[in-house]
């Protein structure tokens, strides 16, 4: 691990920042690049890596190309897959084309109008359960591939959005034989009526690329146990995940075509959510992207759930277990790198207590450990790319321009983190409400502290954006903790902590964060829809 360096300590300057590392191969980089995952077709490719401790694991890379009712289909235009922590490309996959989409809603049509659509409801439990366990048997090469696609630290991809894959499928299977229909009361005459929930047929799940073996989870096990069938886009920045996940679903017995993956980027995006033959879209991304998906589908009426990004508030009060907080404000902000939709990036804190927090909030910041993902004591890893970590960047030097201050981080590491696209986690202070550095998600390691005297102010400003995902609150006063959250405009608030969503509860947010409730009962009924019968007797 190298030690932090100091960063900016009083005023973030692009004079200040490094220029950009040219990149090479470091110790613990891949052992070799393949250009190709294709280039075995037909069997897997195994990548060597060698973590800091010089331990030497092999890693198995699925088969590179879309997977169609398992079948692989490996037509259009080749796309680099990049390893964020060393900047080195690790393998090549193509962008599906129209036909390959095309092939993918069919297959997915196909099978639920056939085999799994016809599936009794204790054989698709079954099978879930099958599935889950194989992801189990499987966690760990799970793990490997997502740390090594996008950069997250092993140790917390595997108790974290891998760990996630396993129990929400376990979860939603437990759901199938549960999951029933009710009768309607009538106030008289002689009949009878009754709702039933049913699948919407082909789903779309399209997802980010930060948590893609959570987003899996979340979205492709509700669908599947509400008798859906899946074509599955991830981002083409982590599209390792899901090939395997395909595949693992293969292997646990479930049929050819109930769940799909499509490789590719905006266009392969845009294709799927355009297609007249599916029934339901789920989508994970920005805001942006949330509003171009709503417009494609609206072509064809179908049904989205969206669940989009945020700029949640994380409000202490001068009551607040200050000993706590450093800690939760910290990992609230920066956890994933900061690449997190929930992350609290809006420190609201009462000015009894504004200089505590901050010095504390500080520290906290520069002990993190930035690192390489194969470090087990690795907290931070690196971000995404090149381009994101230059945006990052961007909405750091504007803050600075305007007149904020950036007391920590902001900057580049060196030594052995050169090669990868690592940025030490930033805090700000001194801006504005208005500031972009406030106003925007910016999805990197950066947390603006802003001052407030009153809880009716700070409900205020913490409201007074576009977002609504998720909010924190710190306080002692149970009182003030059940008033302000009820009166957050967010979906889904902590209290004297931060980040932690058990499987069970439903996620989701309100405003421009979208609708979709992803995990409970909620998400099954996300991905059904209601059939009233009416009977006269």
């Amino acid at each position: 691990m190298t030690p932090p360096t100091q960063g900016w300590s009083r005023r973030f300057s692009s004079r200040c920042r490094p220029s950009r590392s040219p990149v090479a191969p470091t110790r613990s980089s891949a052992a070799s690049s393949l250009r190709r995952c294709s280039a075995c077709l037909g069997s897997h490719n195994r990548l060597t890596i060698r973590p800091p401790q010089e331990a030497e694991l092999e890693m198995r890379l699925p088969m590179g190309g879309s997977l169609i009712a398992g079948t692989l289909r490996q037509e259009g235009e080749m796309f680099p897959v990049e390893n964020p922590a060393t900047g080195e490309v690790t393998c090549e996959l193509p962008a599906a084309p129209g036909g390959v989409v095309d092939a993918a809603v069919g297959a997915a049509r196909q099978a639920g109008r056939g085999e799994w659509g016809s599936m009794s409801p204790g054989r698709r439990q079954g099978l879930l359960e099958a599935l889950a366990a194989a992801v189990r048997e499987h966690e760990e090469e799970l793990a490997e591939l997502e740390c090594l696609d996008n950069g997250v630290p092993l140790a917390i991809v595997r108790r974290f959005s891998v760990a996630a894959l396993g129990r929400s499928l376990r979860y939603f299977a437990g759901w199938i034989d549960k999951f029933a229909g009710e009768v309607v009361p009538l106030t008289g005459g002689s009949a009878l009526d009754y709702l039933t929930r049913e699948p919407y047929g082909v789903v779309v799940a399209i997802s980010a690329y930060n948590t893609p073996s959570l987003y899996l989870g979340s979205k492709v096990a509700p669908a599947l146990a509400a008798g859906n069938t899946v074509v599955v886009k991830p981002s083409p920045l982590a599209s390792l995940p899901a090939l395997r996940f395909a595949e693992l679903c293969t292997e646990a017995g479930l049929p050819a075509g109930t769940v799909n993956v499509v490789l590719g980027g905006a266009a392969v995006g845009s294709a799927l959510v355009a297609h007249p033959d599916v029934g339901k879209i789920g989508f994970t991304g920005s805001r942006t992207s949330g509003r171009e998906v709503s417009r494609l589908a609206a072509e064809h009426l179908t049904p989205v759930s969206l669940e989009l990004g945020g700029k949640s508030p994380n409000i202490v009060f001068a009551d607040a277990d200050l000993s706590q907080v450093s800690a939760g404000a910290a990992l609230g902000a920066f956890a994933l790198t900061g690449q997190a939709c929930a992350a609290g990036s809006r420190l609201f804190v009462h000015e009894d207590v504004l200089d505590t927090v901050i010095a504390s909030l500080e520290a906290a910041a520069q002990a993190l450990p930035l690192g390489l993902p194969q470090d087990p004591t690795t907290v931070l890893g690196p971000l995404i790319s090149a381009e994101h970590r230059e945006r990052v960047e961007g909405f750091l030097t504007r803050a600075v321009d305007s007149g904020a201050e950036v007391l920590c981080g902001g900057d580049r590491p060196g030594g052995e983190l050169s090669g990868g696209y690592f940025l030490r986690p930033a805090v700000v202070v001194g801006a504005t409400d208005r500031s972009e550095v406030v106003t925007e998600e910016i999805f990197g390691p950066v947390v603006a502290v802003l001052p407030f005297r009153s809880e009716e102010e700070v409900v205020g400003r913490a409201n007074a954006s576009a977002y609504g995902l998720a909010a924190g609150i710190w306080t002692r006063d149970l009182s003030r903790a059940h008033r302000v959250a009820r009166r957050l405009e967010a979906g889904f608030v902590w209290v004297n902590t931060y980040g932690t969503v058990p499987h069970t509860a439903p996620f989701g947010g309100v405003k421009q964060s979208g609708d979709a409730r992803e995990g409970s009962r909620l998400a099954l009924e996300d991905y059904t829809r209601a059939k009233n019968v009416y009977v006269q007797l």
